[in-house]
């Protein structure tokens, strides 16, 4: 379904650190996320996460995850970082994401249940509802939100879904080829999400796997 030679977009997420904000900028990747859910180890608050992105250069996105907030709490943080997209990682109805997004692009994160029971997870009607998101984000179904650094089975996704993709989910610089090999063929494009994969500790990013995770992806790019 994708177009030959597609490059595959990279965020590096939940990050936390001015060194760790430049480390994304130095291995070129796309965009940063910021998590705003407060119960999250890499929580930052708006006005920290609007410190980090005056760090970002142009064309690197900042993204603002997001956990069943208000609609005055969604947009006074839009209001701090003006550029950002938004991701809503909890459980947002269609007509919640649109309000709280009041016409800015967002990503609508789809938790994929672990193991075999992820096959009776319905990609193709979930993407559909939420139409309006710029793409949807595959992340483990795991207690709580805002992600675990668990890897759900990509085998037995959809073999096609007509929407564009950000793969999630306990990747690494060592299993994000696979990923992208699995996910690539079955949706519009494809872009990677990595937070714990490239950290020390949590909240704690690693500039060599941040390097190492950008120039796997690439290796990737070069060989599908």
């Amino acid at each position: 379904m994708t177009l030959a030679n597609t490059r595959t977009r990279i965020k590096i997420c939940g990050l936390t650190r001015e060194q760790d904000v430049d480390a994304v900028i130095a291995a070129g990747a796309d965009a940063v996320g910021f998590v705003l859910y407060e119960k999250s180890p890499r929580h930052v608050s708006p006005q920290r996460a609007a410190e980090l992105a005056r760090r970002l250069p142009p064309f690197l996105t900042p993204v603002l995850l997001v956990v069943n907030a208000s609609v005055a709490e969604v947009q006074g943080a839009c209001a701090l970082i003006p550029n950002a997209i938004l991701q809503f990682h909890g459980d947002e109805t269609p007509a919640q994401c649109l309000e709280a997004a009041g016409g800015r692009p967002f990503l609508r994160a789809a938790r994929i249940p672990l193991g075999e029971a992820g096959r009776s997870f319905d990609l193709v009607k979930y993407a559909q509802e939420y139409s309006a998101a710029q793409a949807i984000l595959l992340d483990a179904h795991v207690e709580g939100f805002g992600g675990g650094g668990k890897s759900f089975e990509w085998s037995l996704l959809p073999p096609s879904v007509s929407s564009h993709l950000v793969l999630s989910g306990g990747l690494t610089p060592a299993n994000v080829t696979d990923g992208i090999a699995q996910l690539r063929p079955r949706c519009k494009s494809l872009a990677v999400d990595v937070s714990s994969g490239v950290e020390s500790a949590k909240g704690i990013k690693d500039a060599g796997k941040i390097k190492q995770f950008v120039a796997a992806v690439r290796a990737a790019d070069a060989q599908f």
